[in-house]
């Protein structure tokens, strides 16, 4: 009997050949600072039942450094992001409710990682959730797909990643367009490679996230 055939990751060189992953525009990013924003916040994250989810923290460049983070925590609808700032005190009732709301479902990269720190930050737990590395290696991929991976072999385009911001001062009290930009677009395009697989493949979703008993 043959050994199994499993698909090949493309390679950093061929996923810049892709057409660029476009992204939300800076005007359809909200950085949650106001009650104007948590109200917007909060009408348009629960029109929906499924959000893209991610987290950023400030990188450690000192061993045995504690972690700190998360800092900024990302969730976008197909219209919008929102960004909010674990120092934003305010905006933490309503990120807990979002985090912990069995009626929005959580899609993205890495979450299970997330859990333990956000439950540390805000007392509640991330759930349910969808892990997209998971769904993405049930289409025969051996190796790990990230969120850029899985943007090319998904839909076919290339999301850019910058070293300079994946490692720049999340915990800043100023963050620049582009951080505001990079951290939107992770959540986003999670959120993209979601509905894209419900169209082409919604099997390889079944079962990522089994119910709680």
């Amino acid at each position: 009997m043959n050994a199994r055939q499993f698909l090949e990751r493309p390679s950093k060189e061929a996923i810049r050949e892709l057409p660029t992953f476009e992204g939300l525009p800076l005007q359809k990013i909200c950085l949650v600072r106001t009650t104007d924003d948590l109200f917007f916040a909060q009408d348009e994250i629960f029109k929906v039942s499924h959000i893209g989810f991610d987290t950023e923290s400030k990188p450690n460049f000192v061993a045995d450094q504690p972690n700190t983070g998360p800092h900024l925590v990302q969730i976008a609808t197909r219209q919008y992001a929102f960004l909010f700032t674990l120092d934003y005190s305010s905006g933490l009732e309503l990120l807990s409710e979002i985090v912990r709301s069995d009626n929005l479902v959580k899609v993205g990269f890495g979450l299970k990682s997330d859990r333990g720190p956000l439950c540390n930050k805000l007392g509640v737990m991330l759930d349910p959730i969808i892990e997209l590395s998971a769904a993405v290696r049930r289409l025969g991929y051996q190796q790990q797909v990230g969120a850029q991976a899985a943007v090319a072999v998904v839909l076919g385009q290339y999301l850019q990643k910058s070293k300079k911001l994946t490692t720049s001062n999340w915990a800043a009290k100023t963050l620049s367009d582009g951080q505001l930009l990079y951290a939107a677009n992770d959540a986003y395009a999670g959120l993209c490679v979601y509905h894209e697989l419900v169209r082409t493949a919604p099997q390889v979703l079944a079962s990522v996230n089994p119910p709680k008993p």
